[in-house]
This record gives C-alpha cells, structure tokens and sequence, in this order.
C-alpha cells in the first residue's frame, strides 16, 4: 500500500496511547507496528518523544509519517478527550484485577490501549481512570516485556480479535 492509500484506508477503532516513553527507537517501533495493523491515531504524551526526529525515524522507517498522532503535555488530558469520543481505556499493566490478554475481549468499538514508561509502566492515575488492564501472561524469570515487544503483541491480538467479530457480524 502506498502513503497516499493508507491515509485513505480504513482504519482499525484503537488508538495507542504512550505514557512518558522515553526510548526514541521504541516510540518509532510502535509507529511501525501501529502502520502494519491499520491503527485510527497513536496519541504521545508527556516526556514522549515526537516526530520529526532521526531516532524515531530509524526504527519507524517511515510509519511516523503515515500514522496519524497527535501529542498530549500529560496523558490525563488525552483519557479525557478519548472519554469524551466514547472509546473505552484499557491500560496495558499487571494490575490487581487485570485480565489476562487471552481473555480479553474487545466489547467497545472505540479502544484505546495506554502503555506506560519503561521503568515505572503506565502512572498509577491513568490506570484509575481507564475501564480495564489488560496483562499480557509471561511464564519465565522475567515479568516484564519490552514497551514495543508488549505493543506489538497486543495490537495484533487486538486487530486479530476485532477483525474476527467484524466478519462475524
């Protein structure tokens, strides 16, 4: 698909929400990855970095410019236009009461997906205000994921889940 095809396509109802992400080369990755599933927006908060910059570029290859984005000084002020556009917020975070990404099933048909900081993950006032947390299972030493490698996964489990119920209906 060229750029001029892709800005006129439609796209998947999610948009990705970076909370303080303070890796260039992960801000690109996630262009990159919201491009190849046909993301509505990803929306950059706070301390996170903005396009142009040659870093984001690098791993983005091109994807910051074909993906809408908008920027966000807090993140707060992002959940409260997304509230007010109707998507319903789920922070990606192991959290009491979180579901499991296998179980989660996107009922909304407005989802924003919130991803937090490398060390210190999605601030713990976002996850209040967001209607779910969804945990990716991990079954080794480690148990935390990479920012990109965690929005990857769940932005093709989310198009995967999406596109299913659309042909469904």
């Amino acid at each position: 698909m060229l750029p001029d095809e892709y800005k006129k396509a439609e796209k998947l109802p999610l948009i990705v929400v970076l909370d303080n992400i303070r890796s260039l080369h992960n801000v690109g990755s996630i262009f990159r990855t919201s491009d190849a599933f046909l993301v509505e927006s990803v929306y950059l908060c706070g301390i996170t970095a903005v396009p142009p910059h040659a870093e984001i570029h690098k791993t983005a290859l091109g994807a910051e410019n074909t993906v809408d984005w908008k920027y966000f000084e807090n993140t707060l002020a992002a959940i409260a236009e997304l509230k007010q556009k109707g998507y319903c917020l789920a922070a990606a975070e192991q959290a009491e009461n979180s579901t499991r990404l296998d179980q989660f099933r996107p009922e909304n048909k407005k989802l924003a997906i919130i991803f937090g900081n490398e060390v210190h993950g999605v601030n713990q006032e976002v996850v209040n205000r967001c209607d779910s947390c969804i945990e990716i299972p991990q079954f080794g030493t480690k148990h935390s994921l990479n920012v990109s490698v965690a929005a990857g996964i769940l932005i093709w489990d989310v198009a995967s889940k999406i596109s299913a119920a659309q042909k469904s209906v």
